[in-house]
């Protein structure tokens, strides 16, 4: 046994045992990528820097053994700056995308490649499922949404993108979907103004579990929706389906409800959080008191909160973009406000994940992402079905998909420790970045070189596991990829160990071919609120 001190705690470790395992036995936490406790020591990323005072050095933990006397600390300002800037040197050559191009341009961050994926496979009520985790009203938004997604879509350089917001129409008319809804939560939430942004924010605050009442001066819910888009553009049964099924939620409804200065008040002061989704700004709601520039009302940019407490504002009142996506986008957001203000916390929108990019493809670059995806032209909708996708046509435009989003953003190492650090991508980064490259030939996994950090995790396993020829080394300097030596099948090399790699690989660079939980991305959220069907 050797004795030695951590954080100013005395400890002691077997011999052999490394400064990593011996901290790890004591419940103290040491962020590491290159490690693996079944393929052996090997120190290459140094995110798991410690500072040994004795030597007044910096040493990797995962790879230097623990010795009699020594004094090591685990956290300081020194080493997270040490870990940031090992953490954006393996960033300056990350070559991928953690989330799709189409949904980062989503003002609702909907898992577009996944409702692809669900599409494709014919399940309608999982693709609906998908949208509905970020987009209350998929059927209306499928007919006037002006596609900011399909924009950013990566086909687009190689013939059209992929018709996303036909697909998403595709999913909200056909998919059926029940929602469990979380337990009831402590906390009254009123909504004044029942058009996309208000029905939004109570759709998400109902499913969250809190109690709404939803306040409109119209008599119908809907508001611009219903009042200011023509019915050829949006068929009032497709809105009148969607808005029903949100009231139908359990929300307590107060239509032709006028809402004034004396009202206002009073709202405020019997709800625990309030919602202002009046629509455009208007002189009435100048005079509740809500700090505003004579244009919109003033809110913090992350929460949405007013110059009132417990009083947040989200869509045209706040910011008059006209765009239904955006507004619906916020009344989503401020849900996860109301979540966090009404539990004792400060109130903020969705977390936004650390998201690596690598920008616009290159032309050479189109074939590693067309591999094994439909080289079909962009397929045209139904005109007898007034421009809607059949089950036939869906799956086929699903399949144009090139699924540009990582087939593990929850299980990267290396995106969750620079969410963790706030590191910069750019900070180290080249003028010119390498290559996307992908190998699709191995019927369990998908390796990106451009995604590998070259710890060798898999290359000790394959070997451990006597994979014959597993994978090596391969090149010099900068230019240094794993791959399979002697110019072998991807299949042959690895028979046996593919989820065992994959499962193993601190980033994306080995992952399995269905994602991290078989085809669904979803969280582990599961609601169940009312039946929601296409009748």
């Amino acid at each position: 046994m050797v004795r030695l001190r951590i954080n100013n705690r005395e400890v002691t470790a077997t011999k052999g045992m490394t400064v990593y395992e011996a901290a790890a036995r004591e419940g103290i936490e040491i962020p590491a990528m290159c490690y693996n406790s079944d393929a052996g020591h090997f120190a290459s990323c140094m995110v798991c820097v410690v500072k040994d005072k004795s030597s007044s050095s910096l040493i990797p933990s995962c790879s230097v053994f623990a010795a009699e006397g020594m004094d090591i600390t685990t956290d300081s300002e020194e080493i997270e700056l040490a870990r940031k800037t090992a953490i954006e040197l393996l960033l300056s050559e990350h070559v991928g995308d953690c989330e799709a191009p189409c949904r980062i341009a989503c003002p609702a961050n909907m898992d577009i490649p996944l409702m692809n994926r669900f599409i494709a496979e014919g399940n309608a009520d999982k693709a609906l499922e998908t949208v509905m985790k970020d987009i209350a009203m998929p059927s209306v938004l499928g007919r006037i949404c002006p596609t900011p997604c399909e924009g950013a879509c990566h086909r687009k350089g190689v013939d059209q993108p992929v018709s996303i917001c036909l697909l998403k129409r595709f999913a909200g008319d056909e998919g059926n979907l029940e929602v469990k809804q979380a337990p009831p939560k402590e906390g009254r939430v009123a909504v004044i103004g029942a058009g996309i942004a208000g029905l939004s924010a109570v759709w998400y605050l109902q499913v969250k579990g809190f109690s709404c009442t939803l306040f409109d001066s119209n008599p119908l819910p809907g508001g611009a929706l219903r009042y200011e888009i023509d019915e050829k553009t949006l068929d009032r049964e497709v809105l009148d389906r969607e808005t029903g099924f949100i009231l139908d939620s359990g929300v307590e409804y107060h239509p032709g409800t006028k809402v004034n200065r004396a009202r206002f008040e009073k709202i405020v002061k019997d709800y625990d959080a309030v919602v202002v989704a009046t629509g455009n700004f208007t002189e009435e709601v100048g005079k509740w008191g809500l700090a505003n520039n004579g244009k919109q009302v003033t809110v913090d940019k992350d929460s949405y909160l007013t110059s009132i407490p417990d009083v947040f504002a989200v869509g045209n009142v706040n910011r008059s973009t006209r765009l239904a996506i955006r507004s619906a986008a916020q009344g989503k957001e401020v849900a996860f406000s109301i979540e966090k203000l009404l539990g004792g916390s400060s109130p903020s929108g969705e977390t936004k994940q650390f998201n690596s990019r690598i920008g616009r493809l290159r032309e050479g670059e189109f074939p590693a992402y067309m591999n094994g995806v439909s080289s079909e032209q962009r397929i045209e909708p139904n005109v007898k079905s007034g421009g809607s996708f059949d089950a036939g046509k869906a799956a086929r435009e699903a399949l144009r998909c090139m699924h540009c989003e990582c087939l593990k953003p929850s299980g990267c190492i290396l995106r969750k420790l620079a969410q963790r650090y706030a590191a910069s991508q750019r900070r180290f980064s080249l003028e010119e970045r390498k290559a996307v490259k992908k190998t699709i030939d191995h019927d369990i996994v998908v390796i990106e070189p451009g995604k590998c950090i070259r710890c060798g995790i898999c290359v000790r396993l394959a070997a451990k596991y006597h994979e014959r020829p597993g994978l090596t080394y391969m090149g010099r300097g900068y230019d240094v990829e794993i791959a399979v030596p002697f110019d072998e099948n991807i299949k042959d090399a690895i028979k046996k160990t593919g989820s065992i790699l994959a499962g193993a690989c601190p980033t994306g660079a080995i992952a399995l071919r269905e994602g991290e939980n078989g085809i669904s991305r979803t969280d582990d959220d599961h609601y169940e609120l009312t039946q929601r069907t296409k009748d």
